[in-house]
């Protein structure tokens, strides 16, 4: 392909010989608009973001992120940092600037004795929990299998180990790092401690993190799990039950509510439920869900693996799709906040959208506010409007109606937000993902990247 002249995101003009010399020193490849693979590589999970960079550093290690790095300081272009693409913000992309694609970065290494992981940033969390699991070990992930293991520990990490083991980034033990600067620093408890702090929840705005290391705790591979469903008629009762549930479950119990449609095209509730320990130990706890209220429809929980459990909710977010959501942290699932979720699903325009419940507490609540960048530790459910649609002349009606949703629960709500929920927001939601912590994160912002370098992201900006 023959290159051309290119117009950057601030209005300059980058000869093609300045690209031809950035291709020579990776070892990985470099993409520009019209090349082959350029529109796959610039398409994020999020359906609704059509962002196109003037070009596509794709790394194969972290001397092509400092060279890629180096190429966009040099030139003034925005950079975009890509690891598993699932930000709904699509800030994992940007128009006219350079994307640092770390997806191929995939190398992951387990040490089933000290019970740690090493895991590059291109690494998703089905490919994560398949290598944990061949020794019958895990840690925090998502709930779903295709999401990036390095945005979702990097902004906090809710999953369903969380109430026993504590979030993603609980269980991140280092961390190796490119700063603005270019430097590579190995972030420790021991080692640039407070940069690890900042890693822990404060997403992509100190660097670009090229390995985890985690600590794993025995699960699986086979566990109690699956989901419960009940038809609509009987979704108020079997929500104030699940609440109540909710309230009193031991730490190893995670119960994701969710408000869907049915397979008969109704609308529904469901729960989607674990235990962490036996199979037996799962049959206790969750006993009090399955058949202590109104009884399920459907009761699909059994034995299963850890990673097609983890897997199970992949079918509802298939990347391509038209995403938008809003979140609120909640401290207690209220008859009245129930009674709003309710009469709004009713009004859901589109039968792919849902509300989620993804419960907290747990270990997670008993770490410290300050101890890491995470600081809505007293949450006890994240409550999530998802609308999911496919056409485009429907945006409107889709986002609407989960804004809508997020506004009739505000009275229900902490205050606080997950990070990873966020979309373009603006600052004060941003301070209110981070509370308490936030002028010590603006303070590590200065120290590690005063120019704001990387800010296509929640950023927090550095102190003056």
């Amino acid at each position: 392909m023959q290159l051309t002249e290119a117009t950057t995101d601030k209005g300059r003009l980058l000869e093609p010989a300045r690209f031809e010399h950035l291709k020579g020193q990776l070892r990985g490849t470099l993409l520009r608009p019209g090349e082959p693979s350029y529109d796959d590589a610039r398409r994020l999970w999020n359906g609704m973001v059509d962002k196109r960079p003037i070009a596509i550093a794709r790394c194969t290690n972290d001397q092509d992120v400092r060279v890629a790095l180096a190429f966009a300081c040099e030139t003034g272009l925005t950079v975009a940092v890509r690891g598993g693409g699932h930000s709904i913000a699509g800030a994992s992309c940007c128009d006219g600037g350079l994307m640092i694609d770390l997806s191929g970065m995939k190398a992951i290494k387990i040490d089933p004795v000290r019970r740690v992981a090493r895991a590059e940033p291109g690494v998703l969390l089905g490919e994560f929990d398949a290598a944990t699991q061949r020794y019958g070990l895990a840690t925090t992930m998502g709930v779903n299998s295709d999401t990036g293991i390095a945005g979702l520990t990097l902004g906090g990490g809710l999953g369903r180990l969380g109430r026993s083991v504590g979030l993603a980034c609980d269980n991140l033990l280092a961390a190796e790092v490119v700063v603005a600067d270019g430097r590579l620093l190995r972030a420790t408890e021991k080692e640039n401690s407070d940069l690890l702090w900042g890693l822990r929840g404060g997403g992509g705005n100190f660097g670009i993190v090229t390995a985890f290391e985690y600590r794993l705790h025995p699960v699986g591979p086979t566990v109690l799990g699956g989901m419960l469903l009940w038809e609509w008629s009987a979704a108020r009762d079997a929500m104030r039950h699940y609440a109540a549930f909710c309230a009193v479950a031991p730490d190893d119990v995670d119960a994701l509510g969710v408000l869907l449609t049915g397979p008969d095209g109704a609308p529904a509730f469901a729960v989607s439920a674990f235990c962490a320990g036996s199979i037996e130990r799962g049959e206790e706890t969750l006993r009090p869900l399955r058949e202590a209220g109104p009884r399920p429809a459907q009761d699909m929980v059994g034995p299963v693996t850890y990673t097609a459990l983890q897997a199970s909710a992949d079918g509802l977010f298939p990347r391509g799709r038209r995403y938008h959501w809003k979140s609120h942290f909640l401290p207690e699932l209220r008859a009245e906040a129930i009674d709003v979720l309710i009469r709004l699903f009713e009004d859901v325009p589109s039968r792919m959208s849902v509300i989620g419940l993804q419960q907290a507490g747990g270990a997670i609540a008993r770490v410290s506010a300050d101890a890491t960048a995470y600081s809505n530790r007293d949450a006890v459910f994240d409550c999530i409007p998802i609308s999911i649609w496919e056409d485009a002349a429907q945006d409107a009606a889709n986002i609407a109606w989960s804004r809508r949703v997020w506004e009739a629960m505000k009275p229900f709500a902490t205050g606080g937000v997950y990070v990873n929920n966020l979309g373009d927001e603006g600052e004060a939601r941003i301070r209110a993902a981070y509370g308490d912590n936030y002028a010590r994160l603006a303070a590590l912002k200065a120290k590690y990247d005063p120019s704001n370098l990387f800010r296509l992201n929640q950023n927090i900006r550095p102190a003056a």
